[in-house]
């Protein structure tokens, strides 16, 4: 057995990281690079519940039993016939019990060394939010501003491929962060999966190094920005990215293109600013997106319905937003962002 924060932090040395919970329990959470080895599947660990509940424990067990034992056996076919005796995994379930116990025996009587974290996922989830915060307070930021469209996500992608280090909240949330911002066909992870993504992210950054993030808000989407997050990114230096309202719209029609191809999505989407906006404005939002005349649809709704709500929001949550330094991108391009990055990576190093 090992404790929950020494696999943590030895997980490099690993040569794998084996979750042998069922395929809803892996979807929901897991470990960083971890491979998903059911014990029991969904279908499986409800089929002996069922017999525990109604016929009684022994038989479940036997039940379950020869179902693991049958699930094992399919994982070292597939996997483990060509891996050699130093293969050493960090295997882990629930909590650290029956299922990675089983897996954990037959792996260690095959001859491969094996750790088993205690206290398995649960633990794994205790020693995270535990850590979190100290991650986040060990590392200094930089905060980029800038009003809806202004290209603050592409900045971070160009910041990112420069060299510097990033933390784009709303790329780990598959959401852009509006009531607008649900990316069709991509889901929303679960609130302990993005906690872990965020966890992850930051223990990997260089703490002499700053870290660029995007002015967010507590939630993203659904999710829950991790509050040592917040409050660390609230305290930090602001860059303020200045865009010309045209290139904004521009910008919002190519990063929004499903809206453009998929009127009724774009308003079905407006619907949600009825309590904000009225319904008389909204629906005449939607009659112009169903008429073809997008655009002005997206001007209107940056300078009447963002941009207010940006600028009291940045003014009261941003302490050092009123000391930040401007920076202006040519135009919207990838190439001016590029450049853009380049001179801000610059501009850090002689710091």
């Amino acid at each position: 057995m090992v404790a929950a924060a020494d696999a943590i932090a030895r997980l490099a040395e690993f040569s794998a990281v084996i979750d042998a919970r069922s395929e809803s329990e892996f979807a929901e959470d897991r470990l960083p690079g971890a491979r998903n080895w059911p014990t029991l599947n969904d279908s499986e660990r409800h089929r002996v519940g069922t017999v525990y509940a109604q016929v009684n424990p022994f038989e479940a067990k036997k039940r379950g039993a020869a179902l693991a034992a049958a699930n094992i056996a399919r994982h070292i076919e597939r996997e483990l016939l060509d891996q050699p005796r130093g293969w050493q995994p960090l295997v882990y379930c629930w909590r650290g019990g029956k299922r990675s116990g089983s897996l954990a025996l037959v792996l260690d009587q095959i001859g491969f060394k094996v750790s088993v974290i205690e206290g398995g996922y649960k633990a794994f989830r205790t020693a995270v939010l535990a850590d979190l915060p100290l991650q986040a307070r060990r590392l200094h930021y930089r905060v980029i501003c800038g009003p809806t469209g202004s290209g603050k996500t592409r900045l971070l992608q160009a910041l990112e491929q420069a060299g510097a280090q990033v933390l784009d909240l709303e790329d780990l949330a598959c959401h852009r962060s509006s009531v607008l911002g649900q990316v069709p066909g991509q889901p929303q992870p679960t609130q302990k999966r993005f906690d872990t993504l965020v966890w992850d992210r930051l223990r990997q950054f260089d703490a002499s190094q700053p870290v660029f993030i995007e002015s967010e808000s507590k939630k993203v989407g659904n999710l829950a920005v991790p509050q040592a997050v917040i409050e660390a990114m609230r305290a930090s230096p602001c860059l303020r990215l200045e865009l010309d309202d045209s290139e904004r719209v521009a910008l919002l029609l190519e990063d929004y293109a499903f809206f453009v191809t998929d009127p009724e999505l774009f308003c079905d989407r407006l619907a949600a600013l009825v309590t904000l906006r009225g319904r008389e404005v909204v629906a005449l939002w939607q009659a112009q997106v169903r008429a073809g005349d997008i655009e002005p649809v997206v001007r209107e709704l940056l300078l009447k319905h963002y941009d207010p709500g940006y600028a009291a929001s940045i003014e009261r949550n941003f302490r050092l937003y009123g000391s930040a330094s401007s920076i202006v991108p040519a135009d919207r391009s990838a190439a001016a962002m590029s450049a853009l990055a380049r001179d801000i990576v610059a501009r850090q190093l002689q710091e």
